[in-house]
């Protein structure tokens, strides 16, 4: 049998189903894999908001999309090349996001009248037959039949045979992108090394779809992508999580402290717990409290200890975190809160995405409590944000906010990953004598910085008073002189505000220093921005791209930016929350994007929305 070989530039490929399907399983395998070959890629797992929801509804669909390029790219596509349906929810869900003429593979079995109902398909109708997939390429596989009949000499259930089906989808995709099976096979025998059954059906049945693509005659052509242009080095696949338990695991290596983590899990923060736990041979310290407030002011216990403490949650634990905020703002010691963020309010949408609390980190607290804030823009920036936000928080003796969220935690991209020697040490300063000028200890003198000295408890000759109440400047005594709580409330915010001495000034990112428009961006919608001034710019646009890391304080030349553009354009996945802070800081005319739908926005709804701007 004749193969025709194509050579593409990218593909994006969506797997979906149930939950139980193991669609993220077979997404990240695919995508070790391609990141083995040296393609660039970017993934978006895209997981169901109910735990358990119904098997075959819609509710209940996992997606994981991923692209994968011989060029730089910075998301995961607008649009599907290939979406893999395992049932007819999953085809319901996310056929509007596949491209007309790209392939769809279903598997039948997922098609019967029990998934057209459970999927609320009308009575009679199958779009397997209704003439509606006739602008994709449909190719339609038995999966759960060829799967049973690959493991027909084992002896197990239907159901742990049924398990396997996710392995064929796979074997099937690595015989079209011309990939080899063996690093999936090495992570099975790895992950089922006790379970020898489990190990071989899962071989057999991954074989079995690459078998089935490879001696099938309507198959004839196979796609490859060339490894991709990227600056020299060793590279790794990281998600955002993962990056950012590195970078405070690195920031605990370059400032001699050991790293303590009191947390409570939430979606989608507890995969920090989980990394950091896998690394006590740095000296990492987990703590799994009972409640958010238990795991904040363990931390902050920490902290007065002198260890780095840290908390991790989301915005439901934020918002029970905050009055243990407001004493670590009080006490004047590090804290590194990190927010990974979700759709809200409440419960919310647990699983998806949003930006939805920089003004929670900004305002969300009692009293008048500045807290820096620090934002994180890809998966593998979260590792260089962490190290940042610990070196803010120990030298200017702060507790900070590290701002991440679902797309970002979940996602993953290729990462030079930077050597040791290359991070700059966290110059750490105990107060363990006193100076020249000074008879006794005073616990809220400052430095040059506004902090005030970090003192290891027990340390003989300088016992202090520690607690939530107003101190009086300099001696630290409880303080209800009105005049005193004037000055310590602008000496905490004079303090927060000098930190923009202490950090980088603003780039543009791309385009022009003086133009037409300027996209101003935070966080997770860098890539789509980037994506898309890269193609207005191709079309002649003068549209710039500039994307805030630190939201509070601003870098000092931000204004100075903002004030060279005709129209400056904030997409957010909010409903409009930095737009706010920066009409109030500059007086912009900022006008904004939102979409607050779990998802993240596209280059394409930036491109026309600029182009709309400009017209």
């Amino acid at each position: 049998m004749s193969q025709k070989q194509e050579v593409l530039q990218e593909v994006v490929i969506k797997f979906a189903g149930d939950s139980g399907d193991g669609m993220q399983l077979t997404g990240s395998q695919f995508t070790n894999n391609t990141a083995l070959l040296g393609l660039d890629l970017a993934t978006f797992p895209d997981f169901p908001a109910e735990i358990r929801a119904p098997i075959g509804t819609v509710p209940g669909v996992s997606g994981y999309q991923l692209r994968f390029s011989s060029d730089r790219i910075f998301t995961p596509g607008d649009e599907c090349d290939v979406l893999v349906a395992m049932n007819a929810a999953a085809l319901k869900v996310n056929l509007l996001a596949i491209k007309k003429g790209g392939k769809v593979i279903v598997n039948v079995d997922g098609f019967d009248a029990k998934n057209l109902r459970l999927a609320n398909y009308p009575e009679g109708i199958n779009p397997l037959e209704d003439n509606s997939l006739d602008n994709y390429e449909v190719i339609k596989m038995d999966v759960t039949k060829m799967t049973r009949e690959a493991l027909k000499d084992f002896t197990m259930g239907t159901k742990e045979k049924d398990r396997a089906k996710n392995m064929f989808v796979l074997g099937f995709l690595y015989w079209m992108y011309n990939r080899d099976m063996d690093n999936s096979i090495s992570f099975l025998k790895e992950k089922f090394s006790k379970r020898p059954d489990i190990l071989e059906s899962n071989i057999k049945v991954l074989q079995a779809g690459y078998n089935y693509a490879d001696t099938t005659e309507t198959f004839t052509s196979r796609y490859s992508v060339e490894k991709a242009k990227m600056e020299p080095g060793t590279y790794r696949s990281i998600m955002g999580n993962q990056a950012l338990a590195l970078g405070l695991i690195a920031a605990s290596q370059k400032s001699n402290l050991t790293l303590f983590l009191g947390t409570y899990p939430i979606t989608p923060a507890s995969d920090i717990l989980h990394e950091l736990s896998k690394h006590k041979s740095f000296g990492i310290k987990t703590f799994q409290a009972e409640d958010e407030i238990a795991a904040i002011t363990s931390a902050i216990g920490a902290s007065y200890g002198g260890l780095i403490g840290v908390t991790t949650t989301s915005g439901p634990g934020m918002a029970l975190k905050s009055e243990a905020m407001g004493l670590a703002v009080m006490l004047e010691i590090p804290l590194i809160i990190c927010d990974i963020q979700r759709g809200g309010p409440s419960t919310g949408l647990p699983t998806k995405t949003e930006q939805s609390d920089l003004l929670q980190a900004y305002y969300g607290r009692n009293g008048e409590c500045p807290i820096p804030v620090i934002s994180t823009s890809t998966p593998s920036d979260c590792f260089h944000v962490a190290f940042e936000a610990v070196r803010i928080a120990i030298q200017h003796m702060t507790p900070i906010i590290l701002l991440s969220d679902g797309y970002i935690a979940n996602g993953a991209e290729p990462w030079k990953f930077p050597q040791s020697d290359s991070l700059p040490n966290i110059d750490v300063e105990f107060k363990t004598t006193l100076n020249e000028d000074e008879e006794k200890y005073m616990p809220y003198a400052r430095n040059n910085k506004l902090a005030r000295p970090w003192v290891i408890p027990g340390t003989k000759g300088f016992e202090h008073r520690i607690g939530g109440l107003e101190k009086q400047n300099i001696t630290g005594n409880i303080s209800y002189d009105p005049e005193n709580h004037q000055t310590m409330v602008k000496l905490r915010q004079e303090k927060v505000d000098r930190i923009a001495d202490y950090i980088p000034l603003q780039d543009l990112d791309s385009g022009p220093n003086k133009g037409k428009v300027l996209i101003l961006g935070w966080g997770s919608t860098y890539g789509a921005i980037k994506s898309a001034c890269i193609e207005l710019q191709s079309k002649g646009l003068a549209v710039s791209h500039a994307h805030i890391k630190y939201l509070r304080p601003f870098p000092k030349n931000l204004g100075d930016i903002i004030n060279n553009f005709e129209m400056i354009l904030v997409p957010e996945i909010n409903n409009g929350q930095l737009i706010k802070i920066i009409r109030d800081v500059y007086l912009a005319d900022a006008k904004g994007y939102n979409k607050i739908m779990g998802v993240p926005i596209t280059k394409g709804e930036i491109v026309a929305k600029v182009i709309e701007m400009i017209s």
